[in-house]
């Protein structure tokens, strides 16, 4: 037997409206959306076929390979580099050589300065090339020989040395010197004249075991304007030639008592015999020369105005 209940539930079953097709609700993006999708999909599609095409000739115009990029070439001995390169920025490096083949240049549109430091970053030495002038700022320059490191040329606070076997000095004017110089020789080019000239003051030449002055195929002049001093102050003074000439000297003059017996002495008759001249060298107190009549009346001895002439 059915209770009423299970009567119940069995009449409201029977009693639902039955459907002859069930409905289906649709899952996902349809529409607008759908094409805002698919339009996206292909921007990002687009730009990264450009992205990847630009790169590609990037690589190409860079000239990148495994070993580095256009120009710099990266070896086990450091970075290479190629033709003209151009740095706008500071360069820091410990060596820089050129080729075997090629110099080395390093060319800027206004100087080119190359700068040392020590180890606490202070300058101990630069080196400046301008337009007008090359300036080295250093405790000590040096130039040496390429073959043996022969220094040819030092300059520090105290002294200059100049090592070269040769100074050749090719000015018209010549070298000029503010202070002392000192050398062992001096000498001039073949067939050329020395001069040595002090335009407004004395030339004084100093050596302790002598002062030799040779022209082996020439003439040797001393020249100067007020007067000229031969001393020798423990020594003697030698003139040695075939023929010691002293040109304008002034004739000095003889008092009446030699005038006297000059004109005693030709009357007599040896005088009809023509007598040539003969003068004699005197040399007055002051160090002065004059040339006198040689005779027995000598004014050289006692004739003292003979002195005084200018």
């Amino acid at each position: 037997q059915m209770t009423r209940e299970q009567y119940i539930l069995a009449t409201q079953q029977n009693s639902l409206p039955r459907t002859e097709h069930p409905q289906f609700y649709p899952v996902g993006i349809y529409g607008w959306r759908k094409r805002c999708l698919y339009f996206f999909v292909l921007l990002l599609l687009v730009t990264m076929i450009v992205n990847l095409a630009m790169t590609i000739w990037i690589l190409k115009v860079m000239n990148f390979t495994v070993d580095g990029m256009g120009n710099l070439r990266v070896t086990k001995k450091g970075i290479r580099l190629e033709g003209i390169s151009e740095f706008l920025l500071p360069l820091y490096v410990k060596e820089i050589h050129s080729r075997k083949d090629s110099p080395l240049v390093l060319q800027s549109d206004r100087n080119v300065t190359v700068n040392a430091r020590n180890h606490m970053g202070q300058l101990t030495g630069q080196l400046t090339v301008g337009a007008d002038a090359v300036e080295a700022q250093c405790k000590r320059f040096e130039v040496r020989a390429s073959e043996g490191g022969k220094v040819l040329f030092s300059a520090d606070e105290d002294e200059i040395v100049i090592g070269a076997d040769r100074l050749k000095v090719t000015g018209t004017e010549g070298a000029v010197f503010g202070h002392s110089v000192e050398t062992p020789h001096i000498r001039a080019e073949p067939s050329q004249d020395l001069k040595l000239e002090s335009p407004t003051r004395s030339l004084v030449m100093e050596a302790p075991r002598g002062v030799q002055v040779n022209a082996a195929a020439g003439d040797l002049k001393a020249t100067c304007r007020k007067e000229l001093h031969l001393q020798s102050t423990e020594g003697e003074i030698f003139l040695n030639a075939d023929t010691i000439r002293l040109g304008n000297l002034p004739v000095g003059s003889f008092s009446s008592s030699f005038s006297s017996s000059s004109s005693s002495s030709s009357s007599s008759p040896s005088s009809s015999v023509p007598r040539q001249t003969i003068y004699e060298l005197c040399v007055c107190p002051n160090g002065k020369l004059y040339l006198s009549p040689a005779g027995a009346g000598s004014t050289c001895q006692s004739s003292s105005n003979i002195c005084l002439w200018s």
